[in-house]
C-alpha cells in the first residue's frame, strides 16, 4: 500500500507520525517523574490533574452505569463525557487509564492539520517544525498533559482542522472542502459548544476575504454558507441534516444563482436563532468585567462577580504572554515577524488570523487564551526557519540548520515541561475521605465545600454539591461563602435553607437566586436583616435529605478569596472589612521573637503581636498537635480578651495563622483547624489531617 504513494504523501506520513510519537513522549515526562509517587495514585492508578475533569468523568460513569439520579448535573449529554465511555466501551483498557492519557493522545492530533496546512503550502518542512513546536509549546503543554482530562485534549485540535478545509477549500474550489468545513463546525460545536465565537471569527474574516480578493468567485459564497448553517443555534442532527441538503445544492451548476440567496437566508437564520448572543455574553465576562453583579431580582441583590477571582481570566505580563505562546520571549518575537512575512508570502494564511486574535486576547482577557494562538505562531518561526535553510549552499548544511534552529526553539519548552511538575488535583489520602463518605451518603444527600472541589466530591463520593467549577456565580457562591466563613449556627442554618430552596428550585420555582427565595419567604424586606436572624433559632423547611461539610486542609490557602462572595452588603454592593486571616509556613524563630512573615513578629515572652509596624496583644495563643493515634490535641492560652487578633500554630502542619474574631469563630476554623463542633447541629463522620467531614444535625 506504501508503495502506491507519492514521495510527498511519504513525506507527509512520516512526519506527522514523527510529530506526533515526539508528542506523547514529551508528555511522558511526568509520568516518568511521578512513577513511584503513591500520593498521586488511587487504586494503583494516577489520578488526572485538573478539577473539572472529574466533570466530565462523572458523566463518562454514569454513561457506563446507565443511571444517575435527577437534577444531579451529571453531563451525560456532553461530548467529552461521551467519548470517554465510548473509549472504555472499545479498549481493553481500565476507566482511570484512559481519561488519564486520553489528553496526551487526543491533544497531539494538532500536529496532523499543522502538516496538512504546510502541504497545502507546500512547504511540509515548516509543517514537521511547526507541529514540533506547537505540540510542546508551554501554554498548549499545560494544558493537554497527562492527566488534564478536559475539552482542551481537542480545543486547538478541532479549528486547526476547521482552518485546514476552509485553506484548502479557498486555494483549491474543491466541493468535497464545503463538507469538510461544515462537518468540522458540527463535530466542533458538539464537543465544545462556545466555539460559536471562532467559528463567527472565520465567516467575517472569509466573508472579507472574498469580498477584498475574489469577489467574484461564487465558491466562496457557497463556504460562506454552508458554514453559516452548521454554525446557527438548534439541534445537532437538524443542522446535519441542512448541511447535506445545502452541500448536494451546491454541486449542481444549474443552482448556483440561488447561492447569495441562500446565504442570505443561513445568515438571517443564524441571528434569529440567537447565535450572536452567546458570543456576546463571553466578550462581557472575558473582557467587560465587573467587580460586583447586580441580580436581576426583585429585592436587587448585589453580588460579587466571580470572574475577578479567577487567574485564567486576569490580565499577564507579556513575558508570561509569550513564554506561553513560543516558550521564550525571542522565540515569541522572531516568530511573530516570521508569521507577518509568512502572511505576505501566503495571502491564503489571512483566514489564521482568528486564532491569532484570540490568542492575543490573553492581554485583556486571561492568560486561558494564548493557546489558541501557539500553533500560527509556531507556523511564523518555520517558516523562517525553512526560508534560512533554503539559501544554505549545500543540502547537509540545509537540513544540519534547520535541525539546530528546531532544537534551539524546542529546548526552552522542553525545560518548561521538565520543571512543570503539577500535583494531581486530590491526595490518595483526601480521596480516602471521599471514598469514605460515599459509603454513609446518599446519592440524594449534599456536600458542602468550596467549588473547587465541588466535581472531585460528585465524582468520588457520588452526591450532590450546590456549586462547582460551572454553577459559581455570585448568588451561589454567597450562601457557601456565608457557611464556611460565619459561625456554626449561621452556617447550620444557611445550609438547610439553601439545600431545601435549591431542590425547590429544580422543581420550577422561578426565583433568580435561592437566596431572594429565603428573604421573600421569611418576610424580610432588607437582605441585611435577614442574614443576621440567622444567628438564632428560626423555623426551618422540612430536611428531605442529609448535609455534609467537606473541609479539606487546602482551603486555608482559598479562605480570603472564598470570604469575598459573603463580605459584601446585598443591598448596597459595598464590600466590608476583609476577615484577617494570615498562613505563615515559612517562620522563623529568632529567639525572642518569631518572624510569622515579612512584618509579622510575634514575641515570645510577652505574645505580643508585631504587624504591619502595628504592636498589639493576641486574644489567645492556639496549638494543636496530633496524638500517635490520630487524635486531635489542642492547648489554648488566654491573653487579652479586648483584643482581636489569635495566633494558632498547627504543629503537624507546620503552619502558623494569623486570624481575627470573626475568621477564629467561623466555621472552617473551628471545625477543621480547631474540631470545635456544636454537638445540637455537627456530627463529625471523617476526622482525617487531610480532610475533614461533618454531619449536619438539623
Amino acid at each position: 500500500m506504501l508503495n502506491n504513494l507519492s514521495i510527498e504523501d511519504k513525506k507527509t506520513l512520516f512526519y506527522t507520525l514523527l510529530a506526533f510519537t515526539f508528542s506523547i513522549l514529551m508528555r511522558l515526562i511526568w509520568v516518568s517523574q511521578f512513577g513511584d509517587f503513591d500520593a498521586f495514585k488511587y487504586n494503583g492508578e494516577f489520578m488526572i490533574n485538573t478539577n473539572d475533569g472529574y466533570y466530565w468523568a462523572e458523566g463518562a460513569r454514569d454513561i457506563l452505569a446507565g443511571t444517575h439520579q435527577a437534577n444531579d448535573l451529571s453531563p451525560v449529554d456532553k461530548a467529552v463525557s461521551q467519548l470517554t465511555a465510548f473509549f472504555v466501551k472499545i479498549l481493553p483498557l481500565s476507566f482511570e487509564t484512559i481519561i488519564f492519557y486520553m489528553p496526551a493522545f487526543l491533544s497531539s492530533l494538532v500536529v496532523v492539520p499543522i502538516i496538512l496546512i504546510a502541504r497545502a503550502l507546500k512547504n511540509l518542512e515548516m509543517g514537521l517544525i511547526a507541529a514540533l513546536l506547537a505540540s510542546v509549546a508551554w501554554s498548549y503543554y499545560n494544558r493537554t498533559m497527562v492527566g488534564y482530562y478536559d475539552t482542551d485534549m481537542l480545543n486547538i485540535v478541532l479549528p486547526m482542522f476547521l482552518l485546514w478545509s476552509i485553506i484548502w477549500a479557498v486555494k483549491t474550489n474543491g466541493n468535497i472542502y464545503l463538507l469538510f468545513t461544515a462537518l468540522d463546525i458540527l463535530v466542533y460545536r458538539w464537543w465544545y459548544p462556545q466555539s460559536y465565537s471562532l467559528e463567527f471569527a472565520f465567516f467575517v474574516l472569509i466573508l472579507l476575504y472574498a469580498l477584498v480578493f475574489e469577489r467574484k468567485n461564487l465558491f466562496n459564497y457557497k463556504l460562506l454558507a454552508i458554514m453559516m448553517i452548521a454554525m446557527m443555534n438548534g439541534d445537532g442532527y437538524v443542522r446535519l441534516l441542512l448541511v447535506f441538503v445545502a452541500f448536494f445544492i451546491f454541486r449542481e451548476k444549474r443552482f448556483d444563482k440561488y447561492v447569495l440567496y441562500i446565504l442570505l437566508a443561513a445568515v438571517a437564520a443564524f441571528f434569529t436563532s440567537g447565535g450572536f448572543t452567546p458570543i456576546w455574553s463571553k466578550l462581557e465576562g472575558y473582557v467587560f468585567r465587573e467587580s460586583v453583579t447586580n441580580a436581576t431580582d426583585t429585592l436587587g441583590l448585589h453580588f460579587f462577580n466571580v470572574m475577578q477571582t479567577v487567574r485564567e481570566a486576569g490580565h499577564i505580563s507579556f513575558e508570561t504572554f509569550a513564554n506561553r505562546i513560543s516558550g521564550h520571549s525571542v522565540t515569541f518575537l522572531i516568530s511573530f515577524v516570521g508569521y507577518i512575512y509568512l502572511l505576505y508570502k501566503e495571502r491564503v494564511m489571512i483566514l489564521s488570523l482568528p486564532l491569532v486574535g484570540l490568542g492575543f486576547l490573553a492581554y485583556f482577557g486571561g492568560l486561558r487564551f494564548t493557546i489558541y494562538a501557539v500553533p500560527i505562531l509556531s507556523f511564523g518561526i518555520a517558516f523562517l526557519i525553512t526560508e534560512i535553510a533554503r539559501k544554505m549552499p549545500t543540502q547537509k548544511m540545509k537540513y544540519l540548520s534547520m535541525i539546530a534552529f528546531t532544537l534551539a526553539i524546542l529546548f526552552p519548552n522542553y525545560k518548561h515541561i521538565e520543571a512543570y511538575k503539577v500535583p494531581s488535583v486530590f491526595t490518595a489520602d483526601e480521596v480516602n475521605v471521599l471514598d469514605a463518605l460515599g459509603k454513609v451518603a446518599n446519592r440524594e444527600d449534599y456536600v458542602v465545600s468550596w467549588w473547587d472541589y465541588g466535581y472531585p466530591i460528585r465524582y468520588y463520593a457520588d452526591v450532590k454539591t450546590l456549586i462547582d467549577g460551572a454553577k459559581h456565580s455570585g448568588s451561589v457562591n454567597f450562601p457557601i461563602s456565608f457557611m464556611l466563613t460565619h459561625t456554626q449556627k449561621e452556617a447550620a442554618n444557611m445550609a438547610r435553607l439553601d439545600v431545601e430552596y435549591t431542590e425547590e428550585a429544580f422543581k420550577g420555582r422561578s426565583k433568580t437566586s435561592t437566596l431572594e427565595a429565603m428573604i421573600e419567604d421569611y418576610n424580610s424586606k432588607d437582605a441585611n436583616e435577614f442574614l443576621k436572624r440567622l444567628n438564632k433559632d428560626i423555623a426551618l423547611p422540612q430536611k428531605t435529605r442529609d448535609i455534609y461539610f467537606y473541609l479539606p486542609f487546602r482551603l486555608l490557602n482559598i479562605y480570603p478569596t472564598m470570604a469575598l462572595f459573603s463580605n459584601i452588603d446585598l443591598m448596597s454592593g459595598q464590600k466590608g472589612r476583609s476577615p484577617l486571616l494570615l498562613v505563615s509556613r515559612s517562620f522563623k524563630d529568632l529567639g525572642s521573637k518569631i518572624q510569622l512573615g515579612a512584618n509579622a513578629f510575634l514575641d515570645k515572652r510577652t505574645l505580643n503581636l508585631t504587624l504591619g509596624g502595628k504592636t498589639t496583644p493576641i486574644r489567645r495563643f492556639v496549638k494543636t498537635k496530633y496524638t500517635t493515634d490520630m487524635k486531635l490535641a489542642k492547648s489554648v492560652q488566654l491573653v487579652n480578651f479586648t483584643s482581636d487578633i489569635s495566633v494558632i500554630y498547627m504543629e503537624n502542619y507546620n503552619t502558623m495563622l494569623i486570624v481575627d474574631e470573626k475568621t477564629y469563630n467561623s466555621l472552617f476554623i473551628q471545625l477543621f483547624v480547631l474540631e470545635n463542633y456544636d454537638k445540637n447541629l455537627f456530627e463529625p463522620v471523617v476526622l482525617s489531617p487531610q480532610a475533614k467531614v461533618f454531619k449536619l444535625k438539623i
